[in-house]
């Protein structure tokens, strides 16, 4: 079933109004007509199945027909913070691990980042980079849509891992700790449906130098392989969020918690 992400004002008692790209969707790709049925979310605490009442020009009301429960994201929250990759693969780390479950993202400029930055462009950039999130969002059925933050300097990166309950920095030369071996210890020390933040930090085509490593674990992060093959920069943070959530329980029979 179709689901949209709309603002919390858009909620009243009884209906919920969708306007924008959002109705023009509805209108002319999806061909809606009064009756049909959607799922509308804030991405906060609302979310509801609703039947399309009245659709206009740039704007659908649809009725409300009952309360959904948030159920469907993961009590681990997992920021990826990724060193801006060439051409489109930030689109594509976005996507993908936005449908896996990552909660936000971070870009951010390393010492081998290849792409040259603009702030010209940075608002065209991320507007676009936010519209992909929520349309990943919305395929995987995800009950919020993923932050994604303007690109930070590696300075303001490693200044930021506090906020952090644990940080895995992704090094291909790492020969000894891989993420597996890390992330299982740290879920011990977690009680049953607790739940805690994480950041992954993925390097870019050129990887990390060996001073960012250094930095980075004096930072407080704990550098980790991803097994024996070496990955592309946009297929590492997938392969990460998947490999925690699956060591959280995700992927088994573990009750999901509330966003």
């Amino acid at each position: 079933m179709q689901r949209y992400f709309v603002t919390p004002e858009q909620f009243n008692d009884s209906t919920v109004r969708i306007d924008g790209e959002d109705a023009r969707h509805i209108a002319k790709v999806m061909r809606g007509k009064a009756g049909d049925k959607l799922i509308v979310s804030d991405g906060i605490s609302r979310e509801a199945l609703v039947e399309i009442a009245i659709i206009e020009i740039g704007e659908v009301t649809v009725n409300i027909l009952e309360a959904l429960e948030m159920t469907h994201e993961p009590r681990v929250k997992i920021t990826v913070a990724q060193s801006l990759p060439k051409a489109d693969k930030m689109e594509t780390v976005i996507q993908k691990c936005t449908e896996i479950g990552a909660v936000s993202f971070i870009p951010f400029l390393s010492e081998r980042t290849i792409v040259q930055y603009d702030e010209r462009k940075e608002s065209k950039r991320l507007e676009r980079w936010r519209k992909i999130c929520k349309e990943a969002a919305e395929q995987a059925h995800r009950n919020i849509v993923p932050e994604v933050s303007s690109p930070l300097t590696w300075k303001k990166l490693l200044q930021s891992f506090g906020e952090y309950d644990a940080i895995y920095f992704c090094y291909e030369k790492e020969e000894g700790l891989q993420l597996r071996s890390a992330v299982a210890p740290w879920f011990s020390t977690l009680a049953p449906m607790a739940t805690g933040k994480v950041l992954i930090v993925v390097g870019p085509e050129g990887g990390f130098s060996p001073e960012e490593c250094l930095g980075a674990e004096e930072a407080g992060a704990l550098s980790v392989g991803l097994g024996r093959r070496i990955l592309r920069c946009e297929t590492a943070g997938m392969v990460a969020v998947a490999c925690i959530l699956y060591e959280s329980g995700e992927m088994g029979e573990l009750e999901l918690c509330h966003p």
